[in-house]
């Protein structure tokens, strides 16, 4: 798959606008795409001290729900061991952390951004 895909550009704006809003609240990137064998954490930031593991989800329109209704049981389960993972890893397993999920839509240049805390 090309890198310049348009819905990895898409998908990397969404990101973008994201990780923008998100520092505007006072969080701090700690990883971008964080990779393991289980799957792929968007975001991974510090609100104070608590650990932030965020997925990100564009959609154009919400003709067929929300960004947010895509991140079913499944995805969950990937982002739970992809988090395990990066918590065993950083060595601290005993750090509050927590999902959210973060809803890019409309247009990518003035997209519309709802922040889920504790999506699950």
């Amino acid at each position: 798959m090309a890198a310049d895909a348009p819905h990895l550009v898409q998908g990397r704006a969404a990101e973008d606008a994201a990780l923008m809003h998100l520092k505007r609240q006072g969080l701090k990137l700690i990883a971008r795409n964080y990779r393991t064998q289980h799957g792929e954490i968007d975001l991974i930031m510090r609100d104070a001290r608590t650990l932030v593991f965020v997925e990100v989800r564009f959609r154009r329109d919400q003709r067929f729900g929300s960004p947010a209704e895509t991140v079913g049981v499944q995805k969950q389960r990937k982002l739970r061991a992809s988090a395990e993972h990066y918590l065993q890893a950083d060595g601290d397993c005993n750090r509050p952390c927590r999902f959210d999920i973060v809803s890019v839509s409309g247009d990518p240049a003035t997209p519309t951004i709802d922040w889920l805390t504790n999506a699950f």
